[in-house]
């Protein structure tokens, strides 16, 4: 299959990036990130999550940053929910786009989301009928496609059960997460060919994690079997707190310096982009893990 002439790319930096930082980041940096890369030509922003604030107190406060962020007419900033009290709680502070999460193996599910695959999916089915019923993009993410760190091996054949699922109970996409970072060419390849089979490859996302240095190049071969939206994360902030030694997700500085090399469109400016990284990392006293971001600045 011929490359995407155009990805949508799908930051997940202020929500999936900062939520594994071991201190708290207060409202108004997070505020201003968002409204930076607002600025970059980047037309999804994760903004935060509703989950329980004792379990992620990173992302505490997210109805006052759905509220202080400048939106753009052409930006959505979709947000985390776990459960009817978290999406009662996203609509209450303006929020217009959604995204629910589950694990691809059992004891992944039941260490992060204490519940069973089945009552995961359960859960969601009330949430996504709500959300249709109010007119709101959902996503949903699988965690742990490519590899987990309890039960190790991870098949097609677990996580394309999920997939089918999560499209059935309304999902608009749905993204595919290696969070350990574990994946290669050929499980890449393997496991899109087998959610092709029953679902439409135009409504799949590819969520890589660099922790053996092989996001770039499974992403290209997603992209190779026909995806076209990749999350990326700002300075490839991100991680795995079940996962020792598992780094962040893809830098969002590095996948746009692949693509503009491959004259692929993506809308978004990387110089500008270089420079909301510099802003959070003097803000937060953080190195970039992003290659491109630590060459240009250099």
């Amino acid at each position: 299959m011929a490359l995407p002439q155009f990805v949508k790319l799908v930051e997940v930096g202020p929500r999936d990036g900062l939520q594994n930082e071991s201190f708290e980041i207060p409202i108004d940096v997070r505020v201003d990130l968002i409204n930076k890369l607002s600025d970059t030509g980047l037309s999804v922003i994760e903004a935060g999550s509703f989950v329980y604030p004792s379990w992620v107190p990173q992302m505490a406060g997210t109805d006052t940053v759905l509220k202080g962020i400048n939106r753009k007419a052409r930006v959505s900033y979709p947000v985390l929910v776990p459960n009817m009290v978290g999406y009662k709680q996203a609509k209450a502070a303006g929020a217009q786009e959604i995204a629910i999460f589950i694990g691809a193996t059992e004891t992944f599910n039941q260490k992060n989301l204490n519940a069973s695959i089945k009552e995961s999916l359960h859960k969601y089915q009330e949430v996504c009928q709500q959300a249709r019923q109010d007119n709101m993009f959902i996503r949903g993410y699988i965690s742990c496609v490519l590899g987990c760190p309890f039960e190790k091996i991870v098949t097609p054949a677990q996580v394309v059960p999920i997939a089918q699922i999560l499209f059935q109970m309304g999902c608009d996409e749905v993204s595919l997460g290696d969070t350990l970072g574990v994946g290669t060419v050929k499980g890449t390849k393997n496991l899109i060919n087998a959610l092709k089979e029953v679902c439409e490859v135009e409504k799949l996302a590819v969520h890589f994690h660099d922790t053996y240095g092989q996001a770039l190049v499974n992403i290209y071969a997603a992209m190779e079997e026909g995806i076209h939206i990749i999350d990326s994360s700002i300075l490839g902030l991100g991680g795995c707190p079940y996962a020792e030694g598992a780094s962040g997700n893809v830098a969002t500085e590095d996948v746009v310096y692949m693509l503009d090399g491959m004259d692929i469109e993506t809308g978004v400016d990387l110089t500008k982009l270089i420079e909301v990284g510099r802003y959070i990392c003097d803000r937060i006293d953080l190195r970039p893990a992003s290659k491109a971001a630590y060459a240009l600045n250099a």
